[in-house]
């Protein structure tokens, strides 16, 4: 079971999930999560040698997420990159904490229960990612789950939130488009406080302003009356560069309010 858990790292997310940004996503975290899983098992059975075996493989995983994100925070306008990997890195610090919490606290146990505590914690990251409001859109997007038209092409599989605009232009094409719509305007409601639905929407408007229409018109009459509101036109009526250039902003200024710059990014 650990080597096929362990084998499975190399599995392809290609036509299954495009919310990766520079070699690290989120199934790094749901594998870790289940390793760190069996991790404790092994120890519970006292077969050494392979509890050996997951740990190094957490470990690994916790230097190349790190390192990964050392080399985005210290490069030149690469904040929405920055934004990115500190929300996939926050995520996947969550799920190696899932993993433990099947464990049971035993002498042999408890050591690495405190080891990792500290070790992949992704300090800095994670407070990026509450500081610049990405933790509102860490949420499990129920509001687009019953579209069905979503799941058919890897084309329209969802990027990571909030940076929708391109997404909405190529789900505007869609024979299907107002249920995508209908389901983003519904979904602002349902999910308070994120921006990528607003984003997407906008990206649907500015592809094609007459395609747009129609596809409002086939929604809900719910939904026409919520996309008609002077809050909602107001959100999707913000640029896209304005928006990333203010996302950019709260990136380095969370960098240089926690990280001190690129100072100690190494010891995060």
């Amino acid at each position: 079971m650990l080597h096929l858990a362990l084998a499975a790292r190399g599995w392809t997310e290609d036509g299954i999930s495009v919310r990766s940004v520079r070699g690290v996503s989120g199934h790094n975290g749901e594998h870790w999560s289940a390793i760190a899983g069996g991790l404790g098992r092994l120890l519970e059975l006292g077969d050494t040698a392979a509890a050996e075996e997951a740990q190094a493989a957490i470990e690994v995983e916790i230097d190349r997420e790190q390192a990964v994100f050392n080399e985005v925070a210290a490069e030149r306008d690469a904040e929405l990159d920055l934004l990115r990997l500190s929300m996939t890195l926050a995520h996947n610090r969550g799920d190696l904490t899932q993993g433990m919490g099947f464990w049971k606290k035993t002498a042999l146990t408890a050591p690495l229960m405190e080891h990792f505590a500290t070790r992949g914690r992704f300090a800095l990251a994670v407070r990026i990612y509450q500081h610049t409001g990405l933790s509102s859109e860490g949420h499990r997007h129920y509001p687009l789950r019953p579209i069905k038209t979503l799941r058919r092409s890897p084309a329209t599989l969802l990027p990571l939130c909030p940076f929708l605009d391109e997404w909405g232009g190529i789900v505007a094409q869609l024979e299907e488009s107002h249920e995508v719509l209908a389901a983003l305007v519904m979904g602002t409601e349902k999910v308070r406080g994120q921006q990528g639905y607003y984003r997407a929407i906008a990206g649907m408007a500015n592809a094609s302003s007459g395609a747009f229409e129609r596809a409002a018109s086939r929604m809900p009459n719910g939904a026409q009356r919520l996309l008609r509101s002077p809050e909602m036109r107001k959100l999707i009526a913000v640029p896209q560069v304005s928006f990333e250039s203010m996302m950019r902003k709260r990136a380095r200024t969370a960098l240089e309010l926690f990280g001190g710059g690129l100072r100690g990014l190494k010891q995060q």
